[in-house]
């Protein structure tokens, strides 16, 4: 089996980078080895398209599952047709992630968890700086959650509007998700800086 895990570096190390088809990375990974390869997101810069560009060229490396922050339409359709399980609201460092998925806390989604075309916007991400993309671009901006210390005390901007209350709450879930796992990572990173000293 092989999982793709769209990344803001190409390493386990690397953060999950919440867009899908505007990613940075893709880090293949098999989960029961951890043995990997990292992809650069030809797609990335893409005027148009990306999200399909980037699910075929997923669908065409043998990959079964997809770990990402959102999935636009576009992208989802492309790789649900392909057959692959994709699995959105997910952040954090590839490896937890994939460590996440093996014990069954990350379950697949069965529709796009964002609006098309929402990873082209202007919102930039909110990075906790530190140049490791913590941040929360959520998809809806370019800035691929690099801010400068902006993290900490920004109020979170509000979730793609939906078309119906279900597909709200779903979104609204998604994002909680999202955010509880940034603040784990934060925590962690907070106790491993002090450990340091």
């Amino acid at each position: 089996m092989r999982i793709a895990i769209t990344a803001t570096g190409p390493s386990l190390d690397a953060e999950v980078d919440p867009r899908f088809g505007r990613c940075q990375y893709f880090v293949i990974v098999d989960p029961q080895t951890m043995e990997f390869e990292a992809l650069e997101n030809s797609s990335m810069a893409a005027a148009g398209g990306a999200g399909i560009s980037a699910g075929q060229m997923i669908a065409n490396k043998g990959v079964q599952v997809i770990l990402t922050g959102n999935c636009g339409p576009n992208a989802y359709q492309t790789l649900a047709a392909a057959g692959l399980q994709v699995i959105t609201g997910v952040a954090g460092r590839v490896a937890d992630v994939v460590e996440a998925y093996k014990s069954g806390r990350l379950q697949p989604d069965t529709q796009p968890s964002v609006a098309a075309h929402s990873g082209m916007g202007t919102t930039p991400g909110m990075g906790m700086g530190r140049g490791m993309g913590m941040g929360r671009g959520m998809g809806r901006g370019m800035g691929m959650g690099r801010g400068m210390g902006m993290g900490p005390g920004v109020m979170p901007q509000a979730a793609p509007q939906a078309t119906s209350p279900e597909q709200e709450i779903e979104l609204l879930k998604s994002e909680a998700q999202m955010l509880g796992q940034q603040l784990s990572e934060i925590q962690r990173r907070i106790e491993e800086l002090g450990k340091g000293k």
